[in-house]
C-alpha cells in the first residue's frame, strides 16, 4: 500500500469517521481505523459496535501507486495527522507491521494492528428505503432525540421510535417523565414501518451530516438502519422490542393556555433555578398564574434563599390561576429546540402533564409532567 493525498481532505474525512471509533470495547480491533486504499479511493471505515461509519474518499488530490489495506490505532494516527505540516501526506508499508507517514519535514512510522482482527461490516443497501430532506432530518432529531432516557434499565426508551404510515413520519421520544414528538409529510408513500433508532446513534448522526436541502436515503432491516449521504454510509443497530403506546398520554382538552415570549420565559426560569431545590438532579421550580393574569416563576431553598421572578403573557390568558411545579431542566431543553418566538403552554391540571407548542413549529408537541411538592 503506496498513496499520497492532501493531509486537509484526510483529516476531514479521519475526524467524520471518528465519530464510530471507540475508546471503551472487549474487541481492540475497534479501536482502529480500517484503510483500504482501491485504485481511485480511499475507504475509511470506523465501528464501535453500536454504529459503523465508511468514507468513501474520491479526491483529485488522491495518487495510488499500490492498492492494499491496513488496520491503524485510531486514536494516534488523527492526532498524527493533524498535527503535520505541509499540504500532501504520504502514507506507505514498511516492513511487515509498520506504516510510514511523510510529510514537509516529518517522517513517522506507526505500528499498525491485526486487519485479520477487525469484524467483517456488511453495509448493505439492498433492503427497504425511504428518502427525506437533510434538513428535516436533522430538524427531526434535534427536536426528538434529547427526550430519549440516559438511564439503561429500560432499554428501549434510551432510543427515538420512528413510524412511518403512507406518507406521514411520526418521531417520539421520552424518558417517562417527559416526551417530545415530531411529525411530518414525507414525498413519497411508503410500507408501514415501525423501528427505534439509539437516541446516542442519531445524535452522533446530525454531527456529520450538512444542513443543505439535499437528499438521505434510509436503509433499514429487522436489526439495523443505514443513511446513506453523499460519500458517507453511516449505519446504527436497532433497539429490540416494543415502544410504548404514547398517544394515550397526550391530552387534548386544555382548560389553561398562556402565550409566552419563549427568551422571556426561559430566562425567568434559568434565574429561578439557580436557588431551587434539587429532585435528584432536576431543579424544581414552580409556576403560578395570579388573578391578575400575570404569571410567577419561583424556587425556594430554605439552605439558600429564593428567587421570583414575573412574566407577562404575550396574549389574553384563558382559564383560571394555576399552580405548578416542574423540572427546570426539562422544561429549559424543550424550549431551546423550539423555532418560534412565542410558545404556549397548555395546561390540563396542576398534577397532571402539560404541553408547550409553538406558532411556527406545527405537528411538534413537547410534553412534561408536573412534580408533586407537597
Amino acid at each position: 500500500m503506496n498513496f499520497q493525498i492532501n493531509k486537509d481532505t484526510l483529516l476531514n474525512s479521519l475526524i467524520t469517521a471518528q465519530k464510530a471509533l471507540s475508546n471503551k470495547t472487549p474487541n481492540p480491533a475497534l479501536q482502529g481505523i480500517k484503510l483500504d486504499v482501491l485504485e481511485d479511493s480511499l475507504v475509511i471505515t470506523t465501528s464501535n459496535s453500536d454504529i459503523a461509519i465508511r468514507l468513501s474518499v474520491k479526491d483529485q488530490s488522491l495518487d495510488v501507486k499500490t492498492v492494499g489495506s491496513v488496520l491503524i490505532p485510531g486514536k494516534y494516527f488523527i492526532e498524527i495527522i493533524r498535527k503535520l505540516d505541509g499540504l500532501k501526506v504520504s502514507l506507505s508499508l514498511v516492513a511487515d507491521n509498520m506504516l510510514r507517514i511523510e510529510a514537509d519535514r516529518s517522517d513517522i512510522t506507526l505500528n499498525m494492528m491485526d486487519l485479520d482482527d477487525y469484524p467483517e461490516l456488511e453495509f448493505s443497501e439492498k433492503v427497504k428505503s425511504i428518502k427525506i430532506n437533510v434538513r428535516t432530518l436533522k430538524t427531526i432529531i434535534r427536536q426528538t432525540a434529547f427526550a430519549t432516557s440516559s438511564i439503561e434499565n429500560r432499554p428501549i426508551l434510551t432510543g427515538v421510535n420512528f413510524k412511518i404510515s403512507g406518507n406521514k413520519l411520526k418521531a417520539i421520544a421520552t424518558d417517562s417523565y417527559r416526551l417530545s414528538q415530531k411529525e411530518i409529510e414525507l414525498t413519497e408513500t411508503y410500507e408501514t414501518l415501525n423501528i427505534i433508532i439509539p437516541g446516542r446513534s442519531l445524535e452522533e448522526l446530525i454531527k456529520v451530516l450538512e444542513n443543505n436541502n439535499e437528499t438521505v436515503e434510509m436503509h433499514f432491516d429487522r436489526s439495523k438502519i443505514l443513511f446513506k449521504y453523499r460519500n458517507l454510509l453511516f449505519q446504527s443497530r436497532l433497539l429490540e422490542g416494543n415502544y410504548p403506546e404514547t398517544s394515550k398520554l397526550v391530552p387534548t382538552d386544555f382548560p389553561i393556555v398562556i402565550k409566552f415570549n419563549k427568551e422571556n420565559l426561559s430566562t425567568a426560569i434559568e434565574r429561578a433555578s439557580l436557588l431551587s431545590n434539587r429532585d435528584g438532579n432536576n431543579s424544581i421550580v414552580k409556576l403560578a398564574l395570579r388573578q391578575d393574569n400575570i404569571v410567577e416563576i419561583s424556587s425556594n431553598s430554605p439552605e439558600i434563599g429564593k428567587v421570583l421572578e414575573e412574566v407577562y403573557p404575550v396574549d389574553q390568558i384563558e382559564g383560571s390561576p394555576i399552580k405548578i411545579a416542574f423540572s427546570s431542566k426539562y422544561i429549559l431543553e424543550a424550549l431551546k429546540v423550539f423555532n418560534s418566538s412565542e410558545v404556549t403552554i397548555n395546561f390540563t391540571g396542576e398534577i397532571r402533564p402539560f404541553i408547550l407548542k409553538g406558532e411556527y413549529d406545527e405537528n411538534m408537541i413537547q410534553l412534561i409532567l408536573p412534580v408533586r411538592t407537597e
